[in-house]
């Protein structure tokens, strides 16, 4: 596990994100995300799809299989994301299949802006 953090003198465990990138579905890069994307970890994740389009990556889908929790510091990353991906001709697309966070994709209406694909092979077909 990860380090603990200490929020109002109560001590928290941290879980680790893990992002791995696949360059190799050319034109797509696609990044494996696993862990909790929070106010802690989401710096990671904007700065890993910050990279990738640094790179010359305009097509990227996000992998969010493997996540166990999805705040609104996430969501904000992948709405910045497909933004800065849309201005440059790109697009970003978002695979998940697990009902807590696409409850959250529904919740915000992010769903019907960025309808998320239930597989990586899906996303990338269309």
């Amino acid at each position: 596990m990860g380090t603990a953090k200490l929020i109002g003198g109560a001590a928290l465990e941290v879980v680790p994100l893990e992002l791995i990138t696949d360059v190799a579905r050319a034109p797509y890069a696609v990044l494996h995300v696993s862990g909790e994307v929070d106010l802690y970890t989401a710096p990671q994740l904007r700065e890993r799809l910050a990279c990738l389009v640094r790179k010359g990556n305009y097509a990227v889908v996000v992998d969010l299989e493997g996540v166990e929790f999805l705040d609104s510091t996430g969501l904000r990353v992948l709405v910045e994301s497909r933004q800065r991906l849309r201005s440059a001709g790109g697009v970003l697309r978002v695979v998940c299949t697990r009902r807590v966070i696409l409850k959250t994709f529904e919740i915000t209406g992010l769903d019907k802006v960025m309808p998320p694909y239930r597989s990586v092979e899906e996303a990338l077909a269309s």
